[in-house]
């Protein structure tokens, strides 16, 4: 029987502090991984020791299985923990820890191998007699084979990628006509973003919903299935939102389903935590998709509904012992929602974002959990994934857990970077969702016209409440300098302040009714007018009576930056009041700067070429994926300020071009 004192987590982020506190918990000893960038990072503070193994770049540190096994062996840990993501389903890896004699917390070399090829395992479970969408998965991979084979299958149907996951490598096809570039171009994403170019094809299951079983084995032969989760709310087939149980499960389908899962795993004497993904149409009938072979990011929700902690579940079975429940032991109970907060701009078309955790305060009410790795004055880099935490919500019933998590993700406290919570809680608050109507094509048929997709411009309240707490740190400055208190040249003239926000100016305009430690001011801003006084301030927390209505207001204030969190989630504002006048406008509409915190990938233009308007001039790389960067008009280029494999910083300057006029 294999036995362990101290586990390293080869993770980083939510994830891997999340297993330390079981792990801590269940009296083991942990052990942190850390890249230079993650060096302040809060996994690494809340571990017992950690371990520097190597640059930012993934594949230098948390993908490096050479380094992660030196780090063990470094500190005397015999157990490792993958978490999910990076080297979690890496066969390879498993391989290694078990040559070096280290417990891996997880299943089998030989079940990661056979499931993480999506070709395989569905051979795989048609041999085991799981329902599974008619396709095609054979080794012949040349395009005639493929389209001979779609022809069998039918239109719509998808390519996917077989080693892939994340909508890489993934094509919905609606006509034969389209099926030789799609094929090509799947081939190429799922070349570049696994290694390896082969693709299966299924029949399209059109608006079905997701829904995944988790499964559990021990080493004693032991399987049993926890529930079901709802993963069908998904953008780009990347899951939004996850609940359990599902709206629409029935005690014979959950029963079904949750055989059938058991069934998959068994086929392969599966040991741990797995998870069983199928889809489901609007008839009952249901197809497997694939089986994971690790701990879901998901995982909390059936936790939260069965009172069970899976990582502790996860670390007695890799430690020999049996399954704490069988299968009739296990009860439901309640409902869980899961949304991810994401380092994003969901009104630009969710770019991620990079800077510094300027506040961060969790929403801690009762019946929410939230699973995070922040801690304020870090830095989220471009190197990795931005997801930044997970809010959970519990309730006796599904909208209660539903309103709880609507409040807890639009009160969770986030300064200095943009998150997704305002595209969340819309989302969550959307009648079709709370109706439990939502399948995997909700957001493209209901949600895609929501506010939180488009830009939107600070409210009259927030400028004022802005300009409010700007004045009043401006009062304090002039207090501490006698030789300008109480001076002005203007008078009783109202105060004037240009505040900026992205792009935007807006113009504020304060008329003092009231000076001193509380001061009333009547903002105005274009044609609307804000009745403000600020009744106390502490740097972290302001109270303002805004047109008679007191509340609280988070807020950030450093130089001639003040962050405001308000309706939207982060308020970045820029008070350029005293800038000169032409320093706006110096950089030319032809200016192409980097939306975030990355490395450049390609150039692909020189100084002096015409380019003419949506031309791709530069390609740049962060948090795991290529922003393409084009030309905003017709024009020359002038100067060219990056070169391949640069490291460039938010808003630093790569091209230049002079917009081309007419005579």
């Amino acid at each position: 029987m294999p036995a362990f004192k101290k586990i390293l987590i080869a993770n980083r982020g939510e994830i891997a502090c999340r297993v330390m506190r079981t792990a801590q918990a269940l009296g083991y000893r942990t052990v942190a991984v850390y890249s230079e960038a993650d060096a302040d990072a809060r996994h690494v503070q809340l571990a017992d020791q950690a371990v520097n193994i190597g640059p930012a770049q993934v594949n230098q540190s948390y993908l490096s299985i050479d380094a992660i096994i030196a780090a063990a062996q470094k500190t005397g840990a015999d157990a490792v923990h993958p978490g999910y993501g990076f080297l979690s389903e890496n066969a390879a890896f498993a391989q290694a820890c078990e040559a070096a004699g280290i417990v891996f917390i997880g299943p089998t070399v030989e079940a990661i191998h056979l499931m993480g090829s999506k070709r395989l395992s569905k051979i795989a479970m048609l041999e085991a007699g799981v329902p599974c969408i008619p396709g095609y998965e054979g080794a012949e991979q040349d395009d005639e084979t493929l389209a001979r084979e779609a022809e069998r299958i039918g239109y719509p149907l998808m390519i996917k990628a077989s080693a892939g996951g994340g909508g890489r490598g993934m094509r919905l096809v609606t006509e034969a006509g389209e099926l030789r570039a799609q094929i090509r171009t799947a081939r190429s994403e799922a070349q570049n973003a696994f290694g390896s170019g082969e693709l299966i094809l299924e029949r399209a299951v059109l608006q079905p919903r997701h829904v995944e079983i988790q499964v559990f084995g021990d080493q004693h032969g032991q399987i049993v299935y926890l529930g079901e989760r709802d993963c069908s709310v998904q953008r780009r087939h990347q899951k939004v939102v996850e609940e359990a149980p599902c709206p629409v499960m029935t005690p014979e389908l959950r029963k079904a389903m949750g055989e059938a899962a058991v069934k998959a795993a068994a086929s392969v004497s599966y040991v741990g935590a797995g998870t069983v993904e199928f889809l489901l149409d609007a008839s009952g009938e249901f197809f497997f998709l694939e089986m994971n072979t690790r701990l879901q990011v998901e995982h909390p929700v059936t936790e939260l509904i069965t009172g069970q902690d899976l990582v502790a579940w996860q670390i007695q079975v890799a430690a020999g012992q049996p399954l704490p429940l069988k299968q009739d032991e296990i009860r439901l109970t309640g409902h869980a929602m899961e949304v991810r907060l994401y380092a994003e701009d969901a009104a630009n078309n969710f770019l991620p974002q990079t800077g510094h955790v300027l506040r961060w305060e969790p929403a801690l009410l009762d019946g929410i959990r939230i699973d995070h790795g922040l801690v304020e004055g870090q830095a989220v880099t471009p190197f990795y994934d931005p997801m930044l935490a997970k809010v959970i919500a519990y309730g006796a019933t599904r909208d209660e857990a539903r309103r709880k998590l609507v409040r807890a993700v639009e009160d969770c406290v986030l300064l200095g970077v943009n998150g997704n919570q305002r595209f969340l809680a819309n989302l969550l608050a959307h009648p079709e969702f709370a109706a439990g109507h939502a399948t995997t094509a909700f957001i493209a048929e209901h949600f895609h016209a929501d506010p939180s997709l488009s830009p939107q411009a600070p409210s009259p309240a927030e400028l004022a409440s802005a300009a409010t707490l700007l004045y009043q740190a401006g009062a304090q400055a002039r207090a501490h300098q006698p030789q300008l208190a109480g001076w002005r040249n203007a008078g009783n003239a109202p105060w004037r302040l240009v505040l900026k926000h992205g792009e935007q100016k807006y113009a504020v305009e304060l008329a003092v009714q009231q000076s001193g430690s509380q001061p009333r001011l009547l903002a105005s801003v274009g044609e609307a007018q804000v009745d403000v006084q600020l009744l106390s301030h502490d740097g972290r927390w302001a109270t303002l009576l805004v047109d008679g209505i007191r509340q609280r207001q988070a807020y950030h204030h450093d130089g001639q930056q003040l962050w405001l969190y308000g309706h939207n989630g982060n308020l970045e504002l820029l008070d350029i009041t005293h800038e000169p006048v032409n320093a706006a406008g110096a950089a030319s509409s032809g200016t192409i700067k980097a939306p975030m915190d990355g490395a450049i990938v390609d150039v692909l233009v020189a100084e002096g070429e015409r380019v003419s308007k949506g031309q791709l001039l530069v390609v740049l790389e962060a948090m795991k994926m290529e922003h393409p960067l084009k030309a905003g008009s017709d024009g020359v280029v002038r100067r060219v300020q990056a070169s391949q494999g640069d490291q460039v910083k938010s808003r630093q300057v790569l091209v230049e071009i002079e917009a081309e006029t007419t005579t």
